[in-house]
Order: C-alpha cells, then structure tokens, then sequence
C-alpha cells in the first residue's frame, strides 16, 4: 500500500509552538522533507526526533517532488517541513503536493504556525476577507500587475518582506495604493516581537531613524468600496452614456454584457441605462 504525506507546521520563532502531533508524526514517519536540513536538525535535535531527513528546496523541488511521490507509493510515509511556519505556504511545498495528489497519494496536513494568519489577527483590521500575496515578485512587470490588482482590492491585503527591502516596498506601496493605514508585525512569536501600526509615510519616516530588523509582515487595509463607487461615479461623470458603452464594446462585450457594466460604474440600474440609451 502506498504511503502518506504529511504537512507539518514548525514554529516561526517560539519552539513551545510547536505541537505534540507533529513531534509525534515526525518521530513515526519514514523520512522527513526539509527546506534546509542544516536549519531543521537544531528543531529535531531539540524534541530528540531522529528521523532521517533529505532536502527538498525551491532548486531541487521538480525531481525531488518526483522522487519522493516514488518512495510513497512505495510504502513510505513522508513528512515535509519548512524552515518556519506551514509548508506549502510561500514555498516550495506546493509542487510537492500537486505531485501528490496526481498520483493518488493521500496528503494530511497538520496545523500550526502561520506567520500572515498571526499578523492578521493583531493587526486590527477586518479578518473576515482577505487577500495573502506573500512577497511582491522580483520582475518588475509581475510587480507592476500585482500592485495594479492591489490598487482596488478591498479585502485586507496581507504581504511579506525581508528587512533590507522594507523601506523600498513602504514606498513602492504608497505610491501605487495611496497613503494607506498599515500593521507592520515583525520577529512574531519571538524575544523582540513587535508590532507598528500607522499609514505609509509615518511608517517611511519612523524607519528613516530605525533600521528595519528581522522578517516582516505586512498588513494592509483594503480600499472603502463606498469611496471607490464614489470615484468611479465621478469618473464617468464627464464621459457620455453612449462612449462609456463604447469602451466595454470594443473590448469583445456584447451590449447586454456592456450595459451592466455601465450601470455598475455609475450606480445605476441596468433598466435606467436601457431608457437614457432609448431617449438618446
């Protein structure tokens, strides 16, 4: 019989956060999937776990994927950690998965620490939507687009960042989404743990005297959907009914389709927008 696939949530500071099912999973399973085995033999060493461990990283993770879901259903049960927090989040861990279940191969995750769910919860903000981008992507161009989607979303928008490129995206941010209220959490669940709360640029300015120390997260409120409906309502103010029509027909829309995006922008009813066009 084939084996399973174990997630196993590591602490991302505190070592109490870690669970008694994990150490006890990590002790039974047959080998254990590591980000950086040189980083996770202090967490098995420290709860006496032995468990043979190989690596499995953003370099290696296509073939390594592919020759662990061989030793599954082989028999083997396997499990994979990252170097802190919830595999599969923000890491390599996904391919894995995928691999997984394309093979039939049963996968349980076990729950734990998460750093955007622990940033989320104390920073303040609405927790009921929300919107996980992890870090803004390196290309300019993928940066561009996401920071454009990010622009109008309302939903809380939750990010990740290294110390060094901190004062940079605080200042990317403002200047695509405007000068928003922000939650900076930083060193979560450890000795130095702090959180900052604020908009952009008192946040710009507070770390133009603080060097930004330790891995961060970024939690950011969504746009007002009132104050957008707003803006949008003056915006196609000064264009006539029919050119606004216009700019959603060009774009492949049949006019039905058109209409009510039409009536969407301006707050208006689709019936309201069929008899201006009719009188028109």
């Amino acid at each position: 019989m084939a084996g399973k696939l174990y997630l196993c949530a590591t602490p991302i500071g505190n070592l109490e956060d870690m669970t008694f099912r994990a150490v006890r999973v990590l002790k039974e399973v047959d080998l254990i999937a590591a980000e950086d085995t040189r980083n996770s033999i202090k967490l098995l060493n420290h709860f006496e776990i032995t468990t043979k461990m190989t690596s499995y990283h953003e370099y290696n993770k296509y073939d390594k994927a592919a020759y662990l879901v061989e030793k599954i259903l082989q028999g083997m049960n396997v499990a994979l950690i990252t170097d802190a927090g919830t595999p599969g989040i923000s890491d390599p861990g996904e391919e894995l998965v995928r691999q997984c279940l394309a093979a039939g191969i049963s996968v349980t995750s076990l729950p734990g620490a998460c750093a955007c769910i622990n940033g989320l919860i104390i920073s303040g903000f609405p927790t009921g939507r929300f919107c996980f981008e992890a870090f803004l992507p390196h290309d300019k161009k993928e940066r561009e687009a996401v920071l454009q989607d990010l622009k109008t979303e309302t939903r809380t928008i939750i990010l990740y960042e290294a110390p060094h490129r901190l004062k940079k995206t605080l200042e990317l941010l403002k200047s695509v989404l405007g000068d928003r209220k922000i939650s900076l959490c930083r060193e979560l669940t450890k000795k130095y743990e702090e959180r900052l709360s604020g908009t952009f640029e008192e946040m710009i300015a507070y770390h133009k005297d603080h060097e930004p120390r330790g891995e961060y997260v970024l939690v950011i409120e969504g746009r007002n959907r009132e104050e957008m409906l707003r803006e949008g309502q003056q915006e196609w103010a000064s264009m006539s009914l029919e050119d606004h029509m216009n700019l959603y027909e060009n774009q492949g829309m049949d006019r039905k389709a058109a209409m009510k995006e039409v009536a969407k922008d301006r707050g208006l009813s689709r019936r309201d927008v069929y008899q201006a066009l009719l009188k028109r």
